[in-house]
């Protein structure tokens, strides 16, 4: 029988005692998708991941795998495999006995766990380093070889709870496109917990943002930054100006507003508060009075042919047609 979701949440809730993390979530994760659960810090995305993991236990509601309700079952009868933040490499093992570690939990024979764990170190671009003791390698070297470690054991979905963070920014962009291309290679679900909107967005096929143990809004990086549901959602992502307008709050993407002069467009007069140059492009930070306040991305041409300064006056304008009328409140 052929499954629909490779993961799905069925109103999940997390209480610890008179707090609730996670309130009565619902999520399905398509066959072979990058799923990524994305929110500011105490949102309940770490806790829903540790939830289909089976580390913590469930006070309401069902996880499905691949159709099987595996909501009262332990980790390793899941499916699942977890890499966690730290990497928690042994110090005093190689890199292919590490790899090759829950092989030989499972009974698995050395020559053939050794000849897999091998296998799993190249996909990872590691098998030169299997001899070497984690202490000898750099930090996304180890990386590496804790996702090796994962992935190893064939699970059905890969659970990642932060993976990138520890990482320098270099680095990071690297990793990156490493998980997403072995997402891609091997056909199974990733669940990747984030607080970072660009690592979302550059790996998500699912994104899904979380505030207050509720998801707010799941889909598509281009969907949900293109129409943000809530000022939240919008601020969150990241790149959006929340301006009131007739038929309520709405939202305009930073780099499709401009300074010019009041016509025909939406314009609202300002004051210039700060210019931060950005490379490609250049933020302008302004007031609006009444405690609002917006930015601008230009392209770095278009700010050096026009430039303006903190303390100018300055006036905003946008498309009508760029302008996106927020649903929900938040």
């Amino acid at each position: 029988m052929t499954h629909r979701f490779d993961v799905e949440l069925v109103s999940v809730t997390k209480r610890y005692d008179a707090t609730t993390a996670v309130d009565g979530i619902s999520l399905r994760i398509p066959p072979g998708s990058y799923c990524c659960l994305l929110g500011p810090s105490g949102c309940g995305k770490t806790s829903t991941l540790r939830m289909i993991a089976g580390h913590e236990a469930i006070s309401e509601g069902d996880v499905l795998i691949h159709n099987r309700n595996v909501t009262d079952l332990a980790p390793l009868e899941r499916g699942t495999s977890m890499m966690f933040q730290s990497y928690a490499l042994f110090p005093h093992l190689s890199c292919l006995d590490n790899v090759a570690f829950s092989l030989k939990m499972r009974g698995v024979a050395k020559a053939e766990r050794h000849a897999k764990a091998r296998d799993y170190l190249a996909l990872v671009h590691m098998d030169a380093y299997a001899d070497r003791l984690p202490a000898q390698l750099s930090g996304g070297q180890q990386q590496r070889v804790a996702l090796a470690r994962s992935l190893v054991t064939r699970p059905r979905v890969l659970l990642l709870d932060e993976p990138l963070s520890a990482l320098d920014p270099f680095l990071r962009a690297r990793v990156r496109e490493e998980l997403k291309r072995l997402q891609r290679e091997l056909g199974i679900s990733f669940i990747h917990v984030t607080h970072s909107q660009d690592e979302a967005m550059a790996l998500a096929d699912i994104m899904v943002v979380m505030e207050a143990g509720h998801i707010r809004q799941a889909g598509p990086p281009r969907e949900v930054f293109e129409r943000p549901v809530s000022a939240f959602v919008a601020r969150f992502i990241g790149g959006h100006n929340i301006l009131h307008g007739p038929a309520g709050p709405i939202a305009v993407r930073a780099d499709r507003c401009r300074l010019g002069a009041a016509g025909d467009n939406p314009h609202r007069p300002a004051r210039v508060a700060a210019v931060e140059y950005q490379g490609s492009q250049v933020r302008i930070a302004l007031s609006l009075g009444e405690g609002e306040d917006a930015s601008v991305l230009l392209p770095d041409e278009a700010f050096h042919a026009e430039p303006v300064a903190p303390g100018d006056s300055a006036t905003l304008t946008w498309h009508e047609r760029d302008a996106h009328v927020l649903v929900e409140a938040g």
